[in-house]
């Protein structure tokens, strides 16, 4: 009999689960849970190598697909979903294709997970290009739909990466860069929307963030292409340029509304003196970079290419 994998064993420690008061299957939870940034630590080669996947992919014009079903197909869906309105980037190049469709991030569509061709036409529904990287989840490694669709996807050309809690998987074997995340048996066995879903949802955040780090829209450690789209968000604008350029209120306030409400050109306007038009232009060269536009000015020496 094939060896199951360690997302669908039993774990000891909860065998009498159902017997346990609520205070001790907390504890125990809390202590399993322990486990996760560990397995992700162990896994931070990996993780650089597709963060730095992330940036040639996006610097050579091209796209992020994560590809998932289930838990980890959602979990896909909430990083696409929080790119464009923390990083300004176009909702059109960072996506998620998810096993049963959009509906699937909100109703489970298990059997979907199964069906390999399905994966392959929504990729080529996308056009998939050679540029663009796929990012494929399955806590278990072998679930068809994701591993169809790194396959797919390297056939065409594509970096690609896969994210699973189980070693030598073969949605890893499949993809350019394996991250295999050992966070072994769930407390309720097989259950992987909990350790398994939560270290995915921790190697997602990296990814996402270090990659667009270095992609200059961050400064400092400001989120400097904020999409101010709610009351909330403007706040958070407006704070960011009075921290970025040590302005008071008012003056930052001032700097912001001439700059048509990007941060980036209001950071720069702020510690350079510049015109909109001249900040603008200045950061255009720079590649969008707050840190690189005001080296060039001479505002600020510190910059680095590092990819």
């Amino acid at each position: 009999m094939k060896e199951l994998p360690a997302t669908e064993r039993r774990n000891p420690a909860s065998a009498r689960l159902d017997e346990m008061p609520v205070e001790a299957i907390l504890r125990l939870m809390n202590e399993e849970d322990r486990r996760v940034p560990e397995a992700v630590a162990e896994a931070l080669p990996q993780i650089g190598a597709a963060v730095r996947l992330l940036v040639g992919a996006w610097r050579s014009g091209g796209r992020w697909i994560y590809v998932g079903s289930g838990t980890s197909g959602r979990l896909a869906a909430l990083d696409a979903a929080e790119c464009p309105p923390t990083f300004g980037a176009p909702p059109e190049r960072v996506l998620a294709v998810l096993a049963g469709g959009p509906s699937a991030a909100a109703r489970s569509v298990e059997a979907a997970e199964d069906d390999r061709t399905a994966a392959i036409r929504a990729l080529d529904g996308l056009a998939l290009h050679p540029d663009d990287v796929v990012i494929g989840l399955a806590a278990s490694g072998r679930t068809p739909f994701a591993v169809s669709a790194v396959e797919h996807a390297a056939e065409v050309g594509c970096a690609t990466v896969g994210i699973s809690n189980n070693a030598g998987s073969e949605l890893g074997a499949a993809a350019s860069v394996a991250i295999e995340l050992n966070t072994g048996p769930e407390i309720l066995t097989g259950s992987t929307r909990l350790k398994a879903g939560t270290s995915q949802k921790m190697v997602l955040n990296m990814l996402s963030t270090a990659a667009f780090t270095r992609l200059g829209k961050v400064y400092e450690n400001l989120m400097v292409d904020v999409q101010a789209s709610n009351e909330k968000l403007e706040g958070r604008a407006r704070r960011i340029v009075r921290e970025a350029t040590g302005l008071p209120e008012g003056a930052a306030d001032e700097v912001l509304g001439r700059a048509g409400g990007s941060v980036k050109v209001a950071v720069v306007m702020g510690k350079t003196g510049l015109s909109p038009g001249d900040a603008s232009r200045l950061l255009e060269t720079a590649e969008g970079s707050v840190r690189q536009a005001l080296a060039a000015s001479g505002a600020d020496g510190r910059a680095s290419r590092e990819p």
